[in-house]
């Protein structure tokens, strides 16, 4: 199975670099797992409606550049749906089981997903109603993907 993290915005700090590598080495057992960072929009930090959306849209102009239409798209995004992690779990391996073998995990930047971005994916995820940075979001969701290949390989992992 081949996984992709397509995001919006480089990571900065080591500390989340260092916790991403750490993942996608565990990963590795797994899958084939690629990231795809493309570029966020400068902006200051008051913007008007209008302005957050025209950034949202060519933000995910950038992200659609990247998705092959075999691809099978989770949007991560407040408004999908929750899950746990053991459900979680069951749905990536039962893609993969289902023949589905290159799926795309999309965070977007500071500001959220376009229409666009959110009418292409095939799955709305959240982790949560709170928003989170997306450096720290890369760092969660691929350690809940980690998670969701040691629970659907009946492997110990902590509670």
């Amino acid at each position: 199975m081949k996984i992709t993290i397509l995001s919006v915005g480089k990571i900065k700090e080591n500390f989340f670099k260092n916790a991403i590598n750490e993942y996608k080495k565990r990963l590795s057992r797994y899958c084939a797992l690629n990231e795809i960072t493309v570029p966020d929009e400068k902006a200051p930090e008051k913007l008007s409606d209008k302005e957050v959306n025209q950034i949202k849209v060519k933000e995910g102009l950038k992200i659609l550049k990247n998705i092959k239409d075999s691809s099978y798209v989770i949007a991560m995004a407040i408004e999908g749906k929750q899950l746990s992690s053991e459900e979680f779990s069951k749905k990536i391996t039962n893609l993969g089981l289902d023949g589905i073998s290159d799926i795309v995990f999309i965070i977007g930047g500071s500001n959220g997903l376009s229409k666009d971005v959110l009418n292409r994916a095939n799955l709305m995820i959240s982790f949560s109603k709170m928003t989170f940075p997306h450096q720290l979001f890369k760092v969660i969701l691929l350690e809940q993907i980690y998670r969701g290949f040691k629970i659907f390989n009946g492997e110990p992992y902590h509670k």
